[in-house]
């Protein structure tokens, strides 16, 4: 895509950032076809290629967004699948980062769409906020249909208490300290807490370091890790999301620095693919850009640390899988058939759904924020799962579990959750 940034321009860090991405499209429109949004609207302005002409004219002429690019901004997932189709190259990734950034600082959205969002990033990044947060949505539930009536703050609002658990969790086995390993030891690994996971399901992290620890692996947990920052970017909110990706690269850093980290684990793929994105966010602050390179050079989805340890591989047992591979797994950090390895290793048979390309519409706030295209998402996802009669749904992201849930009785579950108990842990109390 040929480009007209003037040299004034080019001093900007953000139109440098941006320039040479745009320039690598060349307008084939494969992203098209993979374009989750695009898929079900059939607006050029909502797929990539139409995205990336936004933009371009936007910062090529350094205005303000405007109300209708921010409305096909907003409508964009960021589930990558146009970087996995894309032959040129294009990172779609940064260039749509870049622009919700200058989104945020330049357009001014109707109060109630500043309030909402506002909502969103005071609470969701912050365990115990959104604790008491999911308290008051168990008990403001039936409100939830006269909300829906209520405009788009209200629709959004409805979609906030229908994501809600229904009760509180089961609380963590762990206390928030290091556990050692049953044996000898073979590795050491901080593993990332999380905000929403550790209130929605600790069993998660719970069924990680209990199968970490039994294969002769230490876990840190840090007392003073804090949110990851991937939610608060998603918004647009560039230097809340910098400010909480500094603190866990200190957090981190001081584990590095003392114990010493073989990895660090995280088992929420959403924050996976922003903490191996952390060197590219901080890259020109420096007092921080190198040890964020560091960070993100340990930072490892859960499934690919425990394929570093060989586990055993178990006798076949009498469990169909459907594996839901999240949009931040495949197409963010570009893990595709490793969880599935695992799992079949384990004795589970694992079956692929159609149109596993296609994101099931939680992507962040973006099922709160979008709830109408999440829910038709939701119900192609629901259906092309049940295509494949499973007995559990696998995946490896919280978001993508809570927006699944059952699909005809067939529990959506963590894949190290399953992988726990396959290798002599608690069975998940759904199934």
């Amino acid at each position: 895509m040929q480009t007209h940034f003037s040299p004034e321009r080019l001093k900007d860090p953000r139109v440098a950032a941006v320039e040479p991405i745009l320039r690598k499209c060349v307008h084939c429109g494969f992203c098209t076809a993979t374009c989750p949004t695009f898929t079900l609207l059939g607006d050029e302005l909502d797929s990539p290629r139409g995205r990336i002409y936004l933009i371009k004219e936007m910062l090529e002429a350094d205005r303000p967004a405007d109300a209708e690019t921010v409305r096909h901004l907003d409508r964009c997932l960021s589930c990558l699948s146009c970087m996995t189709t894309c032959p040129s190259g294009v990172n779609y990734m940064h260039l749509v980062d870049e622009a919700r950034a200058h989104v945020e600082e330049t357009f001014a959205r109707p109060p109630a769409d500043r309030a909402v969002r506002a909502l969103l990033a005071a609470v969701l990044p912050h365990p115990g906020r959104f604790r008491l947060a999911t308290r008051a949505a168990r008990l403001a539930r039936p409100l939830a249909p006269l909300l829906a009536k209520m405009g788009e703050a209200g629709a959004r609002l409805a979609a906030m208490l229908a994501l809600a658990p229904s009760g509180a969790p089961k609380p963590t086995q762990f206390p928030q300290e290091a556990v050692k390993p049953a044996g000898a030891r073979r590795a050491r690994v901080a593993i990332l807490g999380g905000c929403a996971q550790k209130s929605l399901r600790p069993a998660i992290n719970d069924a990680a370091i209990r199968l970490l620890t039994r294969h002769g692996v230490e876990v840190v947990q840090p007392k003073d890790e804090g949110c990851c920052g991937a939610l608060v970017h998603h918004l647009g909110r560039e230097e809340e999301a910098k400010a909480q990706a500094r603190h866990d690269v200190d957090v981190w850093t001081r584990e590095i620095e003392g114990g010493g980290l073989d990895a660090i684990v995280v088992t929420a793929s959403g924050c996976g693919t922003v903490i191996k994105d952390y060197g590219y966010m901080l890259r020109d602050d420096p007092a921080y850009a190198a040890k964020a390179a560091k960070v993100s050079a340990l930072a490892k989805d859960v499934t690919e640390f425990l394929a570093s340890l060989k586990l055993a591989p178990l006798a076949p047992r009498n469990m169909v899988l459907a594996y839901h591979s999240a949009c931040s797994m495949q197409h963010g950090q570009k893990i595709t058939s490793l969880p599935k390895e695992l799992l079949r290793a384990a004795g589970f048979e694992v079956r692929d759904p159609p149109e596993g390309h296609l994101c099931c519409g939680s992507a962040g706030t973006y099922n709160i924020l979008q709830p109408e295209i999440a829910s038709r998402l939701r119900a192609r996802k629901i259906a092309n799962i049940r295509s494949v009669a499973p007995d559990a749904v696998a995946t490896g992201n919280i978001g993508c579990m809570t927006q699944i849930g059952e699909v005809d009785g067939a529990p959506a579950l963590h894949t190290v959750e399953l992988l726990d108990w396959a290798y002599g842990g608690e069975k998940p109390a759904e199934l």
